[in-house]
């Protein structure tokens, strides 16, 4: 090993930003001798120097442009935590890459829509490319992929990859609030951002399963071909319902590999009640990756904040200074497939909520409707009521999602249907 220091360029000083330069000041000597080099911060760059962030940064360079910072001749890594798909993160990134320097990112959008082609910039040029604190926070589920299951063939990748709708769905069913009274409470407490479609609509969530689905399946990243629904229409009734079965509804990832090609989905969806992800509650996150050899593993933790991600940033930036090299995704770049996309390759059995007139033959037509889908019910269900509206659950045999969207699109015309019909798949773990 050398004692040469690995110089490091910090791009954001936001939360997590403030997190690495923590750890470097309180725990430099421990880095050292687990790494075998000194690692050292060489200089940082943010949009205002005047604020007042609760850390010494006296000693470490200034660059008002993130670019600049990258191509310092006294920086050997850019830490990049500007966040954002292109716009400076992405510049800095290329600009690192490109003039051979390590890159470690916490940017999940911008490898999500920029992952291939920067993946092959930093292979072409010798560098390191480590994203470790983009997917599930402080949980080692990348290096888990590449390093620890390196042996297997992945079968499954699941898990409920967004704190935010977790904590949502977990207070709806503590308190009985609605979605409305939940989310404003999240927003209060600083769980969910002012404007929450990223987060509660699943397209954090589905930037993370995108990341893991490449790595475990050797796959070009492919977010676009990620399925993705929100939390916004889960109520109450539903959470109730699901409960009353034995189920919890989760924000759950799953991407897996079939003879149609790469299924991804992030979506609502049953679960049951025992399992590990089914007990997971509040903020937390879990991935559960399956293999071939090893069976089903479960990796749980916090998946956001100030000391998970710098935690995770920092596993990567020893991993450099020890001189760790491999393929960003787990494979060498140019050998990455653009998989076929598979939307709707594994049958489920799925939960449907409908709201009905409560009139003779109503029953008879929703059956009728469903099995000319070719959907079968399993069972049924029909709670009291009062009034005119009739609440319906109905869990189906194993069908195609796109046989029940057919046939909620039947049902939903029908002049019986009183409110647009729900349905969620029910998933194994």
């Amino acid at each position: 090993m050398s004692n040469t220091p690995l110089r490091l360029g910090l791009a954001g000083l936001g939360t997590v930003g403030v997190g690495v330069v923590k750890i470097l000041q309180r725990h430099g000597a421990m880095l050292e001798a687990r790494c075998g080099r000194p690692v050292r911060i060489s200089a940082v760059s943010a949009r205002s120097r005047a604020r007042d962030r609760g850390v010494d940064l006296s000693a470490y360079a200034w660059e008002d442009d993130p670019v600049a910072l990258a191509r310092r001749e006294d920086v050997d890594v850019l830490v990049e935590m500007i966040g954002g798909e292109d716009g400076p993160a992405k510049a800095a990134a290329v600009a690192a890459l490109s003039a051979g320097k390590h890159v470690v990112t916490a940017n999940k959008a911008m490898l999500a829509r920029h992952g291939q082609e920067l993946a092959e910039l930093a292979e072409a040029a010798g560098a390191a490319l480590r994203f470790e604190a983009a997917v599930a926070g402080g949980i080692p589920v990348v290096k888990a992929l590449t390093e620890g299951l390196a042996a297997n063939r992945v079968e499954r990748v699941m898990g409920v990859m967004n704190g935010t709708c977790n904590y949502i769905l977990t207070q709806m069913e503590r308190t009985g609030a609605d979605y409305a009274e939940v989310l404003a409470e999240a927003q209060r407490l600083g769980y969910a951002e002012a404007d929450p479609a990223f987060d509660v609509g699943g397209v954090d969530a589905a930037h993370k399963l995108a990341l893991l689905a490449a790595a475990a399946f050797g796959t070009r990243v492919d977010f676009e071909g990620v399925a993705i629904e929100g939390i916004e229409r889960i109520s109450l009734a539903d959470i109730r319902a699901a409960r009353d079965m034995g189920y919890r509804i989760k924000l759950l990832g799953v991407a897996r590999m079939t003879e149609d090609g790469l299924e991804q989905r992030m979506t609502p969806c049953l679960v049951p009640a025992a399992s590990a992800l089914g007990q997971l509650d509040g903020v937390t996150n879990a991935v559960v990756l399956e293999g071939d050899f090893v069976g089903q593993t479960v990796f749980e933790g916090p998946g956001a904040g100030e000391g998970p991600t710098a935690s995770a940033i920092m596993a990567d930036v020893m991993d450099i200074a020890a001189g760790v090299r491999r393929p960003v995704f787990g494979a060498p770049a140019a050998r990455l497939t653009a998989a076929p996309r598979a939307m709707d390759a594994t049958p489920a059995a799925f939960y449907l909520r409908l709201t009905l007139a409560d009139a003779p033959g109503v029953l008879a037509k929703i059956a009728f409707a469903l099995g000319e889908e070719g959907v079968s019910i399993h069972r049924m269900r029909q709670y009291d009521h009062e009034g005119a509206a009739a609440p319906v659950l109905i869990v189906t045999h194993p069908a195609r999602r796109v046989d029940i969207d057919a046939a909620m699109g039947r049902i939903g015309a029908m002049d019986e249907s009183l409110a647009t019909p729900v349905a969620l798949r029910i998933e194994k773990v």
